[in-house]
């Protein structure tokens, strides 16, 4: 049925559709509920500790018997920068005043470590069946652990250059991530997001340059983006945005109604957020400092600055400091169940295929 049939084999999973893994946005319960649908279930450990990662898993197996994915970032930690960091605050001030809050008081850091001892020694005992990592990979002894594990291991290219220095570095599968696709930048070779080449250009340029299985992400959301992903020689397809409105995210009420609000002109790139280049639907603070700012501190002590703001402005319900992260196939999503969504992507994946074939 599928054409091809290499990730379903290697991941002993129903159908070639991975869920991303969403940091902030989704937990065990999603993951569950992508598995009991036949997907690949991701958990996203880049915002937890070592021992909530494990809490984490030990939930799915409880659950269920299928393959998990545990992503981790492994971007290369930098030091906060007092000066940059007062820049920052007094950048953001008059939003601390209107919320009643002292710009100068202390916050707590922003919680996004790069993989490490502490993470590798989880996956070893863990052992599950996918590791994946944005930005690049980690260092080669400890991704040397990993694959000892006889973990598969996947990682995010931006451009073709990534996607081969992936491969020739160990990764098993590459996941192509296109510029349609929501939160991070996957990029590592390169800050230049101007550069970064769309989904469909991007999927069959790397599928040409490399042997390994090749996942395609960026604006994919329905069946038709699926079976058009296969049509460029992709073996799978990576989907988080549509999943964002499903009962099992753990998005709140009020960006449940900007998510659903959206449009396919809603989203942005922006640095604002984490420091970082991430695509998410535009708040007040990405139009009004950025969306891209050369205030904003490195990734990810942006994000130091807007917690105190974030917490005010949700108790009024508001999304205004509040991560939105999601492709420019938002208005796609869905509100229904994940397990039944997986099924309904695979189903209608599978009948455009048909229908094309015919």
């Amino acid at each position: 049925m599928w054409p091809d049939r290499r990730l379903i084999d290697r991941f002993n999973i129903e159908f070639p559709i991975v869920l991303a893994p969403m940091a902030g946005a989704i937990d065990a319960e999603m993951a569950i509920a992508v598995a009991q649908g036949g997907g690949l279930a991701s958990l996203p450990c880049a915002m937890l500790s070592a021992e909530k990662a494990r809490e984490q898993v030990n939930i799915v197996r409880q659950r269920v018997t299928a393959p998990v994915n545990l992503n981790f970032f492994c971007h290369r930690a930098v030091d906060a920068d007092p000066e940059r960091e007062a820049t920052w605050r007094q950048r953001l001030a008059p939003y601390y005043r209107e919320h009643g809050l002292d710009p100068n008081a202390p916050v707590n850091a922003a919680n996004r470590a790069p993989f490490d001892d502490a993470f590798c020694a989880v996956v070893e005992e863990l052992k599950p069946e996918v590791v994946s990592f944005h930005f690049g990979l980690p260092e080669p002894k400890l991704l040397q652990r990993v694959k000892a594990t006889g973990a598969v291991v996947l990682s995010s290219a931006t451009t073709v250059k990534e996607a081969i220095w992936l491969e020739e570095n160990g990764a098993d599968v590459i996941i192509a991530q296109g510029a349609e696709a929501g939160g991070h930048r996957g990029m590592f070779l390169t800050e230049n997001i101007a550069e970064q080449p769309g989904t469909f250009a991007l999927v069959p340029q790397v599928v040409d340059a490399v042997k390994v299985p090749v996942i395609a992400a960026g604006g994919i959301a329905d069946g038709r983006g699926i079976a058009a992903a296969f049509a460029l020689g992709a073996a799978g397809a990576q989907i988080g945005t549509a999943y964002l409105r499903c009962p099992e995210s753990k998005v709140s009420a009020p960006a449940r109604i900007a998510l659903a609000q959206a449009s396919d002109e809603s989203t942005v790139i922006t640095n604002v957020m984490t420091g970082r280049p991430a695509r998410g639907v535009a708040n007040r603070v990405m139009r009004e400092v950025g969306p891209i700012s050369p205030d904003a501190p490195a990734f990810p002590h942006a994000a130091t600055g807007l917690g105190p703001l974030k917490a005010a402005a949700e108790k009024q319900g508001k999304v205004d400091f509040t991560n939105l992260w999601a492709g420019q196939a938002v208005r796609m999503g869905k509100e229904m169940p994940a397990a039944e969504l997986t099924r309904a992507l695979a189903g209608a994946a599978l009948a455009r295929m048909s229908q094309l074939a015919g």
